[in-house]
């Protein structure tokens, strides 16, 4: 069959593309708008934009950009600091973070533009906000640090006997002792993959009961204990999903520890 035009997904396959892609392409003016009716790229056009896709990966990525809050826990773990989402709203404010696209209307961002970010830029924003309160940090601020869940940290705190001061609040610098500690940041490490995966294998087991579900219903129509068969678009989207995970599974499995 011969193709007359592309559909705005058959466009970014054909682009070598994401989706997220395709879509920031054309926002930054580097991929065409459709130049037929109903969202639609003629083979002509198509055919012109051909390594245009290589372009538009050098640029942004094979990662997907992330909002403010994921931005600010990433910044956390890599400097060190209890970077609030708030921080990296001033760090794009003043021009120091360049917001790539939106995502239902909030602003979002490249990981490498977030990894290039200046640690004098960060630290200056984040005291800044934090005045008095800078050399300290509460139990939401040290997790994010040590890139751990709260309830992790503060198992380890009481195993270490961390310090607080009269509001609560540890000291950044035992925190930052902490994620020196080798030994600790793998536990950490292991921990997070062993909850993950746990996770995971809970969406499995749910993903598992739908597909059962369904072939029970499946057997009762075969046996005639009810006229209506089951529909077939909940098994569809349950196989996709249950590949998925099986997947996650896999690459868990693999991530050393």
């Amino acid at each position: 069959m011969t193709r007359d035009h592309y559909g705005a997904r058959q466009f970014a396959v054909h682009l070598g593309l994401a989706r997220w892609q395709m879509r920031v392409g054309r926002e930054h003016g580097m991929l065409p708008e459709p130049d037929l009716e109903g969202e639609r790229w003629s083979v002509a056009l198509a055919a012109e934009c051909r390594g245009q896709g290589e372009h538009v990966i050098a640029r942004f990525g094979d990662d997907p950009p992330i909002g403010s809050a994921r931005a600010a826990t990433r910044l956390a773990a890599r400097m060190g600091l209890d970077v609030d989402r708030r921080d990296v709203e001033v760090l794009a404010a003043r021009g120091d973070l360049n917001v790539v696209s939106s995502f239902r209307g909030y602003p979002v961002y490249l990981l490498h533009d977030l990894d290039r970010l200046d640690l004098a830029a960060v630290r200056e924003v984040v005291a800044a906000r934090k005045g008095p309160l800078t050399d300290t940090v509460d139990a939401g601020g040290a997790a994010m640090i040590l890139a751990c869940p709260r309830k992790t940290f503060s198992r380890i705190a009481a195993e270490r006997s961390l310090a607080t001061d009269r509001l609560g609040r540890y000291s950044l610098a035992d925190v930052h002792t902490l994620a020196a500690d080798k030994d600790l940041t793998s536990q950490i490490t292991e921990e997070k993959r062993e909850i993950g995966l746990n996770r995971t294998r809970r969406s499995e087991t749910r993903t598992e009961d739908i597909m059962r579900g369904w072939m029970l219903r499946c057997s009762a129509y075969l046996d005639r204990e009810t006229d209506q068969p089951p529909d077939l678009a909940p098994l569809s989207r349950a196989i996709r999903r249950l590949q998925f995970i099986r997947s996650e599974i896999a690459k868990q499995h693999r991530t050393p520890s």
